[in-house]
């Protein structure tokens, strides 16, 4: 699939999730490309249909793009509650475990998630796996001692990359993190590895949502699908 068929199939998905949001609702805005296609459909929404609701982002730059269309925005910890929250995802299996934080903004987009009723996931049909894992895992690493937490992670075989930016400096997190990626291939026990992972010192945040998700809207040439976690 081509890069234009994929955003197509991304921007479906969309439309299709910006309907769950309503008049009066506060709305978790994720991060990364396909959330960009939904934030493009509030912001039109907004602006032809008068949709008013209050937003919450992942990241500082889906705050720039939501406050573009005047969208209004604030902190987390200026709402009570968060009614859903919509975001991408990297990997998602049958069993609604998923990896995120390709765009590094794995921490604060937990943070929504878990002060979130209801969370919804947007995806092209891609990230649809039988078993996570592929995608290699971020980890949030506080910047001091970041070597040594690498060298527990290489002793466990977890095969830990640094995230480096295009110029080869530390990729930064918008709370000035390290991103260290395992290259796992696959994740047969995530539960384990969560615990594993968040318990290590200098270890921030991890991006294994396990179970988190209520529905999965998948962008198919057929048209967006829906698949909801009968375990929630």
């Amino acid at each position: 699939m081509d890069k234009a068929q994929q955003d197509a199939l991304k921007k479906a998905a969309g439309i299709e999730a910006a309907k769950l949001i309503q008049d009066g609702m506060i709305a978790g805005l994720g991060t990364g490309s396909t959330v960009k296609f939904l934030v493009d459909e509030l912001g039109r929404r907004h602006q032809e249909e008068g949709l008013e609701f209050t937003g919450v982002t992942t990241s500082r730059r889906t705050q720039a793009q939501a406050e573009s269309y005047g969208i209004k925005i604030v902190d987390i910890d200026d709402v009570d509650h968060i009614d859903i929250t919509i975001d991408g995802a990297d990997e998602v299996d049958k069993n609604f475990n998923g990896i995120k934080g390709g765009g590094a903004a794995l921490l604060w987009e937990k943070i929504v998630a878990t002060n979130s009723n209801q969370i919804v996931w947007i995806v092209d049909e891609s990230k649809v796996v039988d078993t996570i894992g592929k995608f290699p895992l971020p980890v949030e690493v506080i910047p001091f001692g970041a070597g040594h937490v690498i060298k527990k992670f290489e002793a466990k075989g977890y095969k830990p990359v640094l995230r480096l930016d295009a110029d080869g400096k530390e990729v930064r997190t918008d709370e000035n993190n390290f991103v260290v990626d395992l290259h796992l291939e696959r994740i047969d026990h995530p539960q384990e590895l969560a615990e594993d992972l968040i318990t290590t010192v200098g270890v921030v945040e991890h991006g294994l949502f396990l179970n988190m998700v209520d529905k999965v809207i998948v962008g198919d040439p057929n048209g967006p699908r829906v698949l909801t976690n009968a375990n929630k």
